[in-house]
């Protein structure tokens, strides 16, 4: 499975995708820098950028590795080597490249500018951090998609689909849901809609850290209420864990069984 990672790593890291993916980052934090000289002010800028735009390249590229590596796939399955072994590494090679590129784009003018000084770092490092889980769970996502359609036009469309149901629908009915049942108690209901959704926990906890959740009004308080706490924060990691463990446990289970 490492040797598969690597080699995965090392083709896309070489792929033109990957470098015009790193420096439109890079382009992106030393444009928001010369704009703005408060970081704190860069890193809310930034969140609404990378909620959206992670995910997306996250599916995408996900679906679009598994389908164009297909002939590479089946030489492979044809090799001694356990299937789980074959598709979990490309999933981990496809993730952690997009991953570096997302940490060394935004990553190398906020430090040259001076992160390291700054009170801001600890919003930068949780930015990116929830970054690299988005890109995690959603290229998981876009795996789980591609196993289980082998058409490559429902594989995009489905991936597509995903992308827009957490990005935007979702919050959609989550806000009609509030408004319909606003005289109910909607505390625990808030909290467990944001959690079974990754890009909405994600923008929650950055939010919170940036100490702007009064913004959001009485939702705001519920969620600074929980996850605000350390308990809450725990709670927050380990919910975009099992939202990056679970599909990768079932990109496993599945291309064992799947008849190439």
């Amino acid at each position: 499975m490492l040797k598969i990672l690597k080699y995965s790593f090392y083709d896309l890291i070489r792929s033109r995708w990957s470098y015009v993916y790193l420096l439109f980052y890079l382009l992106l934090g030393v444009v928001l820098l010369f704009l703005n000289s408060d970081l704190s002010k860069a890193v809310i800028t930034l969140m609404n950028v990378i909620i959206i735009l992670v995910p997306l390249i996250g599916t995408i590229f996900g679906v679009m590795y598994y389908y164009n590596s297909k002939e590479f796939t089946e030489l492979l399955l044809a090799q001694p080597i356990k299937r789980s072994s074959i598709f979990l590494g490309q999933y981990l090679g496809v993730a952690l490249s997009l991953s570096m590129s997302l940490i060394l784009g935004l990553g190398i003018p906020f430090v040259v500018y001076g992160l390291f000084e700054s009170d801001a770092i600890w919003d930068f490092s949780l930015l990116l951090i929830t970054g690299t889980f988005l890109t995690l769970i959603f290229t998981a996502l876009a795996f789980n998609i591609a196993l289980y359609n082998e058409n490559r036009i429902k594989g995009f469309s489905y991936a597509i689909l995903l992308w827009l149901f957490m990005a935007v629908v979702y919050d959609g009915l989550f806000l009609m849901s509030l408004i319909v049942f606003q005289s109910y108690p909607l505390d625990t209901f808030s909290v467990g809609a944001t959690v079974f959704n990754p890009i909405d926990l994600s923008r929650i906890l950055i939010l919170l850290k940036l100490d702007i959740s009064a913004l959001l009004g009485y939702t705001g308080a519920v969620f600074q209420k929980f996850f605000g706490t350390g308990t809450g924060i725990l709670l927050s990691v380990l919910a975009l864990s099992l939202w990056f463990l679970l599909p990768a446990y079932n990109i496993m289970r599945k291309s064992s069984k799947k008849d190439f």
